[in-house]
């Protein structure tokens, strides 16, 4: 890890200057949209948006960025970021709202997509995994502090919004200047929905309701925390719970995905996730149990995401795995387009109750469909080993994850075979060969 420090320092610091400012201007805008007379259905349309900007970037972007190159790409979008990050306090409309986020989670996509590209390019084969388990680490925790400047006071009522402003422009110093030459870019040709669909109907389903919980936590979160009346430091800790238990969970349940039915686990996980919601609807008024509630959804939905790719991946030809994950990762895009506006609709009609309501009804959704899929077949004979993974994740690294997961795991395989071949010619007695499907602990620690 310290030579991926060493190595990558800039460019991390770069990722979470980004992360900074894009955590604190979701949050700002669940805070102020209220304040500016916008209900929560309103709410939820301005903040789909950003969710609808950032798929359809992770169609386009690879094409402009293999047109024009990644410097351009990269200084176009970044420069268009910090722009339009100073229109929300200039014009207070909810449609140019709603068509700034659009444009930003566009921007945002594109940026994360060509500095994670630079990112991949520094790496070496031997500190891939790590550099990308120190990338999400640094987006965690990027989003989990910009939490805190939630409450930096602001009495002309621009300062928050200049500030991430300020946080995306000088992000692009450190990465601009720390990239080594411009790294080839490209990705597979990924497998139809209807394909992916048939090596796992729980992997697909599981991901797009995952979407809408994802949405409610980033983009509802702090319109609840308003619509309830918490306070600013108090929205701050609550929105942070969220990402702190996805920080804190993710390993635990990745170690027991590795020993047990993966899907028995899947059906656990959802019903702690919404029994949590459930007892946030009863007593979301009750500010510790609330941050116990949103410790424990954060720490449910992450898990879940990676549990469901390595679920799908355990019915797929390794070679398969890096293309299917374009498809879960549409999927998930169009439950996380969805779940803001279902959610304002909900709070809009019984309140602001109706955002645990939601969550606890897509994760007992997910949970129920799981159960239902455990009586259509067996567990798979073989499994891939668990990857943390992160719905913050671009297409693009997803695809990488998989990729170095794959190689890895030739790589392993050859050493094995060679190992055997060696045990037989001394006439002891061989030992199992892993295959390429029992991909090593360093792949699964990505």
């Amino acid at each position: 890890m310290i030579d991926v420090l060493k190595n990558s320092w800039a460019l991390l610091l770069g990722v979470f200057l980004l992360l900074l400012g894009n955590g604190l201007q979701g949050s700002l805008l669940g805070v102020r949209g209220p304040d500016a007379g916008f209900s929560p259905l309103a709410m939820s349309v301005i903040m789909s948006g950003y969710f609808a900007g950032f798929l359809v970037a992770s169609r386009t972007v690879p094409t402009l960025i293999r047109r024009v190159g990644h410097v351009r790409v990269f200084a176009f979008l970044g420069s268009l970021t910090s722009a339009v990050l100073l229109v929300f306090p200039a014009v207070t409309d909810p449609i140019v709202w709603t068509a700034s986020r659009i444009v930003l989670g566009f921007c945002f996509c594109g940026v994360y997509v060509t500095a994670e590209s630079w990112l991949n390019n520094a790496a070496t084969n031997e500190t891939r995994g790590q550099t990308l388990s120190a990338y999400m680490i640094v987006q965690t925790v990027g989003i989990i502090t910009a939490q805190g400047l939630l409450v930096v006071p602001d009495p002309t009522g621009f300062l928050l919004f200049v500030i991430p402003s300020m946080l995306v422009s000088l992000s692009f110093a450190p990465i601009l200047l720390s990239i080594q030459p411009t790294p080839a870019f490209e990705t597979s040709k990924p497998m139809t929905l209807a394909q992916v669909y048939r090596a796992s109907p729980l992997g697909c389903v599981g991901i797009f309701l995952l979407g809408g919980v994802f949405a409610a936590q980033y983009g509802m979160a702090a319109v609840y925390g308003k619509a309830i009346g918490l306070s600013l430091p108090q929205i701050s800790a609550f929105i942070a719970s969220f990402y702190v238990g996805a920080l804190v969970l993710q390993y635990p349940f990745g170690w027991l995905s590795d020993r047990t039915d993966r899907r028995a686990l899947i059906l656990g996980i959802a019903i702690m996730g919404a029994t949590a919601a459930i007892v946030g609807v009863m007593y979301g008024q009750v500010y510790d149990v609330l941050l116990l509630v949103a410790f424990l959804i954060g720490g449910a939905a992450n898990p879940l995401y990676s549990l469901l790719i390595a679920y799908t991946n355990d019915f797929l030809e390794v070679e398969d795995m890096a293309s299917a994950s374009a498809g879960l990762y549409f999927i998930n895009g169009v439950g996380a387009v969805a779940g803001p506006l279902v959610i304002g609709w909900s709070m809009q009609s019984i309140g602001p109750e109706g955002f645990f309501l939601l969550i606890a009804t897509l994760l007992c959704a997910l949970s129920g469909y799981a159960a239902w899929r455990m009586t259509r077949r067996a567990a798979p004979d073989e499994t891939v080993a668990y990857t943390a993974l992160s719905p913050a994740l671009s297409a693009y690294t997803l695809e990488t994850a998989q990729e170095y997961a794959y190689e890895t795991a030739l790589e392993s395989a050859a050493e094995g075979a060679e190992h055997s071949a060696g045990t037989e010619a001394s006439g002891a007695e061989p030992s199992s060969v892993d295959t390429v499907r029992d991909w090593p602990r360093s792949a699964g620690q990505v």
